[in-house]
């Protein structure tokens, strides 16, 4: 793993601490920063080191708390309107929610609020996901995975670097989790797949949970369907894994029994 680090360093060179308002201010408006300063004041967050990833919905911070510890802060994008019809089909029919917020600031903070809830939820049922620790508008502070102001790797990135029993391991970890946040904790993660899967210290952690469902959701069992063949896709080109079918059935198997029982 340290290897994979050192070539990071290479590639990219940490933000320094100078830089960062110019960088945070290009992502960030006054909203934006008064939920930060909030959270501040709440003693979540004591600063904000530099960027580690970032997409069109969202970018994601180095920062540290007031014990000095590393802390992830993601922010979602009040700016960016892209991805607005997208989640409309995550939350319509979501028991949990009852109405769509109409203005688009209300909409993102009721999605930054369904992703802190959904990483609570999971964490309860001991699913493998980073710790929630603050939220506040747009802005979720949660675990930091990684070292040294470095996130660590995608499974999509690192999976070269590991050898037959290391993957075998990583795909029990990724068949025990699905089994658990569809059994235990009854949602569906709805965009699972080897680019949000975080590897670290032989540890493999879900992420990115903003679209996760409840099983009674309608599309639910589409969103899960389409979970286990990006799982099954990626790691039966690797390792032998067995049957597509094997796979399914054990994740859905209590879903089956419940109907069952109907």
């Amino acid at each position: 793993m340290i290897s994979y680090f050192e070539k990071k360093k290479k590639e990219k060179k940490i933000i320094k601490d100078k830089d960062v308002v110019k960088t945070v201010d290009e992502v960030m408006d006054s909203f934006t920063n008064y939920h930060i300063y909030k959270l501040v004041n709440r003693k979540v967050i004591k600063d904000i080191k530099g960027s580690i990833s970032g997409g069109k919905e969202s970018k994601v911070y180095w920062g540290r708390d007031w014990n000095n510890n590393d802390i992830a802060i993601k922010i979602y994008l009040t700016s960016s309107a892209e991805f607005r019809k997208g989640i409309k089909e995550y939350i319509l029919g979501d028991p949990r929610f009852k109405r769509l917020p109409n203005k688009f600031r209300s909409l993102i903070y009721f999605w930054a609020k369904k992703e802190f809830n959904n990483l609570v939820r999971l964490k309860n049922f001991d699913v493998s996901v980073p710790r929630p620790i603050g939220l506040s508008g747009n802005v979720l502070v949660m675990e930091f995975l990684g070292e040294r102001g470095y996130r660590a790797p995608l499974l999509s990135e690192i999976y070269k670097r590991l050898i037959k029993e290391e993957l075998l391991e990583a795909y029990r970890q990724v068949k025990e989790n699905l089994i658990k946040m569809v059994c235990n904790s009854k949602m569906v993660h709805a965009d699972l797949s080897e680019f949000n899967l975080v590897y670290w210290k032989n540890k493999v952690y879900i992420i990115d949970v903003s679209q996760s469902v409840e099983i009674d959701h309608p599309k639910s069992l589409d969103f899960l369907e389409r979970d286990i063949k990006n799982v099954y896709k990626f790691f039966s080109k690797l390792i032998d894994i067995g049957e597509y079918n094997r796979l399914e059935g054990d994740v859905t198997h209590c879903i089956k029994m419940k109907m069952q029982e109907k």
